[in-house]
């Protein structure tokens, strides 16, 4: 007996070990995350790309990862090399995503002024990084508005940015007809381009490879700890993970943003790189001490299929697929163009890291208040109507932002938006789901939301951001988010509710039930007895 109970108690242990380990990772990934991802399309609007542009290399990044981060967590679970991915993925994207910092910019710093207060005198125009040329033929006009640092009133400065990068010592690529090589015809067609479609060029190529060396990383990592988890029947502590997830990126969110906006003027924006960096590097040591479930080769299951199957023969759960679609296009619309549209309004980066944090709270607070929401309601269908109207209320009040801390009143609804999605997605998947299927029907929906929603949104915002401009992008994502909203109602109340019994859950809470039977049956023979016993005494004291 106490050989076993110091097993129970080993086991107890690592268990809260693990939990914890696994806390920490996601807590510091995703700082390094949120230190980075959210500022990348400010950054590229640094280096001159177009709206366009910049859709097209997110909407790349997406569709990447959509392929990718299934068939690398499937092929690191098969050779038991899950380990190898996580600290390879750490290392690698910590060092890729570097050379970004490696490309110049197009000459346009549309905040340098920041930094000129020691220079009274200083002439607008002297703030830009590039020598302007008019005698070239190919060079492209930009048109910016720059507020000088002394007396006068604001000017517009507007510039013609040659395509050769003299400036920052980068050749052009240009080179005399007869020095042509006819088998390099990639480099071949980037000759001909003007500056910004190089440099659109070569960030996609660093885009892709650093997307292609980060997207293993999460997947792995998680398949790894709820294997282990479920080996030792502890699988209820996985869903926490998830709150250490939103706190770790709005304390990324925040911390950069203060950094950023007090390093401005000796490290400007490269504060965001080194940051992710750093988390990566810190991430390592407890990936190495991540506990993982190491399988023996087993024949490999088909459960992704499975899900498919399930989803595709209920009408709920397609309702659901097709707006975790839209919302994922939406919610990849808003995280590309909103710090676009808060810079024009004259936010920092603090200002903007700090309404990023409040986004990620509120969706951490969320969940302990989800099942009386979703008790008030009935039934968890509805939460997806909530959710979808929570957006559109969002993205309406984006659309009319007047300052830097405008934006945080919206910011505080996307617990009811993207916390309301996944709790209703969750219960729908749990409606479904046979015995071994919950988990993948519950990673189906993220990566229709995350990845393929977001990658005709992402590409679709560029678009109509260049057209329209970012305030009619985000009035018309809310027109359409309201009017789905109303559809997703009547559809609701009128397709039939199909929920599958699920047998082991049960069992299970059949179990729960005969032991209360049971210890309920035990009380009332104790209280029969001593009732007895004390009548029989009564009865002998009295004879």
């Amino acid at each position: 007996m106490v050989k076993n109970g110091a097993m129970q108690k080993s086991k107890q242990w690592n268990v809260r070990r693990a939990v914890w380990l696994a806390a920490i990772f996601h807590f510091l990934h995703s700082c390094g995350s949120g230190c980075l991802l959210p500022f990348l399309t400010l950054y590229f609007r640094h280096l001159g790309l177009s709206a366009s542009m910049i859709g097209i290399i997110m909407a790349s990044k997406h569709l990447l990862a959509l392929v990718w981060r299934p068939l690398s967590s499937f092929l690191a679970r098969q050779y038991d090399k899950r380990r190898t991915v996580i600290v390879g993925s750490l290392l690698s994207s910590a060092l890729v995503v570097l050379t970004l910092l490696l490309f110049p910019s197009t000459g346009i710093q549309a905040e340098s002024g920041r930094c000129n207060t020691s220079q009274p005198d200083a002439d607008p125009t002297t703030i830009l990084e590039w020598t302007t040329d008019p005698s070239q033929s190919n060079a492209t006009v930009y048109s910016i508005n720059q507020t000088s640092v002394s007396t006068e009133p604001p000017v517009e400065v507007t510039m013609l940015v040659s395509s050769n990068w003299t400036a920052r010592g980068l050749r052009s690529l240009k080179k005399p007809q007869q020095e042509e090589d006819p088998h390099t015809e990639f480099l071949g067609s980037l000759k001909v381009m003007d500056a910004q479609h190089q440099m659109f060029f070569l960030v996609l190529i660093v885009m892709g490879v650093w997307e292609f060396m980060a997207a293993p990383l999460e997947w792995t990592a998680d398949d790894g700890l709820y294997e282990y988890l479920d080996f030792v029947d502890a699988t209820d502590h996985h869903n926490g993970m998830k709150v250490w997830k939103q706190l770790g990126a709005a304390f990324g969110n925040c911390a950069v943003g203060v950094l950023v906006t007090s390093l401005f003027c000796l490290a400007g924006t490269t504060v965001e790189f080194y940051s992710y960096t750093i988390f990566m590097i810190l991430t390592v040591p407890t990936a190495a001490l991540l506990p993982i479930y190491l399988r023996k080769r087993e024949r490999p299951t088909s459960t992704g299929f499975k899900a498919l199957q399930l989803v595709y023969g209920n009408s709920q759960a397609i309702l659901c697929a097709v707006t975790v679609i839209l919302m994922g296009m939406v919610n990849s619309a808003v995280s590309d163009f909103l710090l676009w549209h808060m810079q024009d309004c004259g936010a920092t980066e603090i200002h903007m890291g700090i309404s990023l944090a409040l986004a990620h709270l509120s969706q951490a607070s969320f969940a302990p208040i989800a099942g009386h929401v979703s008790r008030f309601l009935k039934y968890h269908g509805w939460l997806l109507v909530l959710a979808v109207v929570g957006l559109a209320l969002q993205c309406l009040y984006y659309s009319f932002l007047w300052g830097p801390w405008a934006v945080i009143p919206a910011q505080l609804l996307a617990g009811f938006s993207s916390g309301a999605l996944w709790w209703s997605i969750t219960s729908q998947s749990e409606d479904i789901a046979t015995p071994g299927t919950e988990k993948t029907i519950i990673k189906l929906f993220e990566v229709l939301s995350l990845e393929l929603g977001a990658t005709f949104g992402s590409l679709a915002a560029g678009f109509v951001v260049q057209k329209f401009g970012v305030r009619v992008l985000f009035q018309g994502t809310a027109v359409i988010l309201g009017l789905w909203s109303s559809a997703v109602a009547v559809l609701k109340w009128k397709i039939p509710r199909q929920r599958r019994i699920n047998y082991s859950r049960l069992l299970a809470t059949d179990t729960e039930m005969s032991e209360s039977e049971s210890d309920q049956e035990k009380d009332w023979l104790e209280t029969a007895m001593e009732d007895t016993l004390g009548n029989n005494k009564w009865t002998i004291n009295k004879s």
